[in-house]
């Protein structure tokens, strides 16, 4: 089924937040490392989504969305530094694509709409971060990331264990 990329609005993910809600909990009752530990509940999901929203208004928050047949399958974002001295620089941020459409090529095909949307911004590194060990890890090897190094027991998994975070950079 084709994937769509669509770039949104404050206005536009507030109306698709119920998606996006839905998007956040099947990643992290999954696993993902995206901040959150399950069960997340939809209230705090919610709250997630709404200060993203808030971001959104600004001029340093970009989201993407990746679409099949109208339903929100995954999600990425970018976060233009704002600081005068990082003018080049931007943050990857919460990298998802839902758990059962997985391996379809949606999550590359969402970075690289943000790569592109980060050069016509003039953003020429960036920079993520992700779970040492991830499969994201290889994602972001093939897209040309290089790892810095890993932070050991950087963050709780669900499982209650304390893993390594891994930190990447890309220079365009």
């Amino acid at each position: 089924m084709p994937v769509s990329i669509d770039l949104l609005s404050s206005k536009q993910a507030t109306v698709l937040r119920p998606q996006l809600i839905s998007l956040l909990q099947a990643n992290v009752d999954d696993g993902a490392s995206i901040g959150f530990l399950p069960p997340l509940s939809a209230a705090e999901a919610g709250a997630y989504w709404q200060g993203v929203e808030e971001a959104l208004s600004s001029a340093y928050r970009i989201l993407f969305v990746a679409r099949q047949a109208d339903q929100i399958v995954g999600s990425v974002q970018l976060d233009l530094v704002a600081k005068p001295n990082g003018a080049h620089r931007a943050e990857v941020m919460k990298l998802m694509v839902h758990p059962m459409q997985r391996r379809q090529g949606i999550a590359r095909t969402l970075m690289l709409a943000l790569e592109a949307q980060a050069q016509a911004a003039g953003r020429t590194t960036l920079v993520l971060d992700t779970r040492e060990g991830d499969p994201s890890e290889q994602l972001y090897r093939s897209l040309g990331y290089t790892c810095i190094g890993v932070i050991p027991q950087y963050c709780i998994s669900a499982n209650g264990n304390l893993d390594g975070s891994a930190f990447y950079y890309k220079l365009s």
